[in-house]
């Protein structure tokens, strides 16, 4: 007899091979029902599974993470099933669960058809219909390779290649279909009720552009057909949301295949709004006792190499010259640290001169893959809000209160408080190669960030190699509208560059020390914040960051003098405003400063030239009616002034 631990704390005795199923089914059969997997001491098995030993065990349903990814692996399965059956000749590469679905890998001559999906979607039903046992066995390393070299599935055969000599080498089988896969997966396929393939998009294979374009079909699933419904409703309305669709249509950015991928033209509103944040958070920054620098867009070769970026970095960096032909080498900055280190051995420091506070507006270039890529989001040239604070040990924790406090005051300003969270990146002790090595100096400056996170009472979560090569990180991780999670902004505590670049301070003693450097960004990159807040706000921006806040509309020509005396005021005061004087009929105008998301619309006619005033038309509360134009005047300014969200 076995003790399964279960997971509300009650323990039962079964005998010895007893499965995950027979589990469930002694508890209820509701739960049998509606069980899709199980959990056994922290790693997800089968239903199947047999239990050989006491252990503790939660059954999983679509409610659980665990139970979601067996149902949704399940149907990445099945859908490679349908296109081998359809498509004999296309090669299998890998098919994951991901977060809201699944995909699969395929090599395939030609992109796949909309109207091929709806073939595989077919195919897919009938394999339903069919309830395909799925039947998991295992092949010693070699018999696995001439398995699936026999099948000619090259990609199967390279990632078995590269498993451990010890590994267990486990497949699953669905009829006539076999995939190499370590699973779990549902009892069968009739256990799939609902779902649907969503898009088709270029993949490298391992994402590495070195290699095959693959074809990749993204679907997601689920229990239920309203669910369904109701997740691919939400889908449409992201689309609408999406900042690469917006950011056009309202002329904030465009992309041009002469130019490049990942280098996007901000146009003059996308611009005027960049220029703004850029303007309150410098200003922000100076009140906060930061110093500004100006830093050269490039270096030698040496300086990266004192920092480790070259050592660590390079396949990101952008290089000039050839060392192998004995040339000066060159990169373009993938980040600013190493030029203000510079700038503070410019001098001699006393403790009585720390801390120091350096920040820059910062125009970086990253190497970013092909397939990484993204609208605004990931680019390869970018701008970013960049700062290092070099400190005594004493002060490392108030420095950093100091960095979180200016974080959160920029994320409840922009009014993205709510859409955000932290996680606490830490090194990956068996990763020793991507890391500098010195474990001691990691797992103390882990515990010092750690203290300081608690103590302050964030709400974080925990990533194990997540960290820069030098030091933990905090991040500020945000998902856009298609629920794709990226990081917005990063505070690190640095341990190794003030030694590697010998940065010292004269302390108390007379005696020099090394100091702590923190390296943040205060609104992180002004691409991706601009795409995070086209997608929050739908491209409808705060007033304080419209890139056109007003529109004067005069009726008729004898109203253009008077509008263009309302712009005028409304300018001088540093109100961003545009005159329409063209000859089109009010509501035409009306109409086509609500589609630009103008956050008001003065109009101006007879009775409004008569008593000095306006009727304001409000994208947010609608008709206003008439108002003396000072008033309007004090109000817009007021609402700009405390950036009103």
């Amino acid at each position: 007899m076995i003790k399964v631990t279960l997971k509300d704390g009650s323990v039962k005795e079964y005998d010895e091979g007893v499965s995950i199923k027979e589990v469930a089914e002694s508890i209820s059969a509701g739960l049998a029902r509606v069980a899709l997997a199980g959990e056994v001491d922290g790693e997800v098995k089968d239903l199947g599974y047999k239990l050989e030993k006491d252990c503790k065990l939660s059954l999983l349903t679509f409610d659980d993470e665990g139970g979601k990814h067996a149902y949704r692996h399940t149907t990445s399965h099945i859908m490679a099933q349908a296109v081998k059956r359809l498509y004999p000749e296309v090669k299998l590469a890998i098919g994951p669960s991901i977060e809201n679905g699944f995909y699969y890998d395929f090599d395939k001559d030609k992109p796949f058809s909309l109207e091929e999906l709806e073939k595989i979607e077919k195919e897919m039903e009938k394999i339903i219909k069919e309830d395909l046992a799925l039947e998991k066995f295992t092949l010693p390393r070699e018999e696995a390779i001439k398995f699936m070299e026999e099948k000619q599935e090259i990609y199967k055969v390279e990632l078995i290649r590269d498993l451990p000599e010890d590994a267990e080498i486990s497949f699953y089988k669905q009829g006539e279909f076999v995939d190499l896969c370590a699973g779990p997966h549902l009892p069968s396929t009739g256990k799939v009720k609902a779902f649907k393939l969503l898009s088709v998009a270029g993949a490298y294979w391992r994402g590495s552009e070195k290699n095959k374009m693959l074809q990749r079909i993204y679907g997601t699933s689920f229990l239920k057909k309203n669910v369904l419904d109701e997740y691919l409703q939400q889908i449409e309305e992201a689309k609408k949301r999406d900042h690469n669709k917006i950011g056009r249509e309202l002329q904030l950015f465009t992309t041009v295949e002469a130019i490049g991928q990942g280098l996007p033209l901000l146009m003059p509103k996308g611009a005027k709004i960049v220029q703004t944040l850029q303007r309150f958070v410098e200003d922000e920054e100076e009140r906060r006792g930061y110093q500004l620098t100006k830093t050269p867009f490039m270096a030698k070769s040496d300086l990266y190499k004192i920092s480790g970026h070259w050592q660590h970095y390079k396949d990101g960096m952008f290089i000039l010259g050839d060392e192998n032909k004995d040339e000066e080498v060159m990169a373009l900055r993938p980040m600013t640290c190493p030029y203000q280190f510079m700038i503070y051995k410019a001098n001699l420091h006393s403790y009585r001169d720390l801390p120091v506070r350096y920040a820059e507006t910062s125009t970086l270039f990253r190497n970013e893959s092909s397939g990484e890529m993204h609208g605004l989001i990931r680019v390869r040239q970018f701008t970013i809000s960049e700062g290092h604070l070099i400190c005594t040990p004493e002060q490392l924790e108030q420095e950093f209160l100091g960095v979180v406090d200016l974080i959160k005051y920029m994320m409840e300003t922009l009014g993205i408080e709510n859409d955000i969270w932290y996680r606490f990146s830490k090194w990956d002790p068996n990763n020793k190669g991507k890391y500098i090595d010195n474990p001691e100096a990691w797992e103390d400056t882990q515990v010092k960030m750690k203290n300081i996170l608690d103590k302050i009472g964030l709400n974080y979560k925990e990533a194990e190699g997540e960290a820069a090569f030098y030091g933990p990180k905090l991040d500020i991780q945000f998902k856009n509208v298609h629920g794709k999670e990226d990081t917005i902004i990063t505070v690190q505590i640095d341990f190794a560059m003030s030694d590697k670049f010998d940065m010292v301070y004269v302390d108390k003693d007379g005696e020099k020390k090394r100091p702590y450097v923190i390296h943040r960004t205060s609104v992180g990159c002004y691409e991706r914040t601009l795409a995070m807040l086209i997608e929050k706000y739908a491209g409808a921006f705060p007033t304080w960051l419209a890139p056109v806040q007003v529109k004067v509309l005069p009726l008729i020509e004898k109203h253009h003098d008077f509008a263009s005396e309302v712009r005028k005021k409304l300018y001088d005061l540093g109100v961003r405003c545009e005159l329409d004087l063209r000859n089109e009929k009010i509501g035409y105008k009306i109409r086509e400063a609500q589609m630009e998301k103008v956050p008001y619309m003065l109009v101006i006619g007879d009775k409004e030239m008569e008593n000095n005033a306006v009727a304001v038309r409000s994208r947010k509360e609608g008709d206003l009616g008439a108002m003396p134009v000072d008033d309007f005047v004090n109000k817009i300014v007021e609402e700009i002034r405390t950036r009103a969200k």
